[in-house]
């Protein structure tokens, strides 16, 4: 037989590829299918804290959908598949942030509406002390400030698609006005009732010391959890509005109170952090939420609230000049947001950290919409009852 050169072997058999070569192949194609399915489409998520109780649990896991506001393309995609920021062995970074692409997002079903339950980057964790990561670093600053904070931790920062993930529920979108009285939420004006399923705190006065605790776990209440001594016959007493609601049946029940921080009680812990507004956890505002082409006046007013949005959200250089604002370098006494911003709430209202505490959610750090739970596991439930099976595949709303 002669060969012509470039000529193949119609009869040459394809070479079969090994045991090795198969398995690597097939593991590649799973791990580019699944970064796919989780960048573009659906993840899954799991619930560590209360701050949402009873809305969801700790140990609820969902799936938070990426296409119903429109998957945001990577902006840090050099990164190690399936973590997050750290890796989780070496404790090193997980991403190389030498490569960083603009805030871009694909078209969605949907904007977000209020009450909408959604998963984000968390706003003030572009900087962090990585020896007390749970700690936000600007509060660590206003307590201790910065020369102790920068000498006592190490102090990294991450890119916006690489801070840790929170979920809350959207009390308001962008161009509400938004403002609390005595725990009462009202959107532009109007009062927003909690969602049943949200919880307050909330003083109990019994008639007797002799207290029948068990109609209270009857109830759904968690003794050592979410009931609290005040005095010998008062409790603070947190749940919902329903389940204090058969609380006040009780006989031995005297008065039930919502218990807020007093209006005009000072909590510098709460945004803006201006010692010049008497604001708390309860009461505050109102606050205009930006939305894109929204133009503000820069006043001593307004720059406490905007200040951040301006200048880290936006990215502009924002310089004060004796009375004046220099923004990029030229004077400005009016700035127009290139972004949409929302306000996001914790159902557990007093035991949420929220933008009651850092402010405003910028639209590039959405990540998704909470669809449902796929599991539920309850760690301190009995050995049967560690799943909460009336909790799987439920919704949330």
């Amino acid at each position: 037989m002669k060969w012509k050169f470039g000529q193949k072997d119609k009869n040459a058999k394809p070479e079969k590829k090994s045991k090795g070569r198969e398995w690597t192949d097939a593991i590649i194609f799973a791990v580019v299918a699944a970064t796919i399915i989780r960048v573009f489409f659906i993840e899954a998520y799991t619930i560590p804290t209360g701050s949402m109780e009873k809305s969801l649990l700790i140990g609820d896991f969902l799936f938070v959908s990426k296409v119903n506001y429109g998957a945001r393309v990577p902006m840090t995609p050099v990164a190690f598949p399936f973590a997050h920021h750290t890796m989780p062995i070496t404790g090193t970074k997980a991403y190389w942030d030498g490569v960083q692409w603009k805030y871009r997002r694909l078209p969605g079903l949907s904007d977000i509406k209020r009450n909408d339950v959604v998963v984000f980057n968390f706003p003030e964790g572009d900087t962090v002390a990585l020896e007390q990561q749970d700690a936000n670093y600007y509060e660590l600053v206003r307590s201790l400030g910065w020369r102790a904070v920068n000498s006592q931790y190490t102090v990294t920062s991450r890119p916006v698609d690489k801070r840790e993930n929170y979920i809350k529920r959207c009390i308001g979108i962008a161009g509400d006005t938004v403002s609390m009285l005595n725990g009462l939420v009202s959107i532009n004006g109007k009062p927003e009732q909690l969602k049943n399923t949200g919880r307050m705190d909330y003083l109990v006065t019994f008639k007797t010391t002799d207290i029948d605790w068990t109609a209270f776990e009857d109830i759904g209440f968690v003794i050592n959890d979410d009931i609290g001594a005040i005095s010998q016959n008062t409790y603070q007493v947190t749940g919902t509005a329903e389940m204090l609601a058969e609380v006040k049946k009780m006989s031995s029940v005297a008065s039930v109170t919502w218990r807020t921080a007093p209006a005009g009680e000072q909590d510098l812990a709460v945004f803006p952090h201006d010692p010049n507004r008497k604001w708390n956890v309860d009461s505050f505002g109102p606050i205009v939420i930006p939305r894109k082409g929204w133009t503000v006046k820069l006043d001593s007013a307004t720059m406490p609230l905007y200040e951040r949005a301006i200048r880290i959200y936006e990215g502009n250089t924002l310089v004060k000049s004796g009375s004046d604002w220099l923004i990029n370098g030229a004077k400005a006494d009016r700035y127009t947001f290139k972004m949409d911003y929302y306000w996001m709430m914790g159902d557990n209202r007093h035991n949420s950290l929220d933008s009651r505490y850092w402010g405003f959610v910028p639209a590039d750090h959405i990540v998704g919409k909470a669809l449902f739970i796929w599991m539920s596991y309850d760690t301190n439930g009995s050995f049967f009852n560690k799943i909460r099976w009336n909790r799987l595949f439920r919704g949330i709303h």
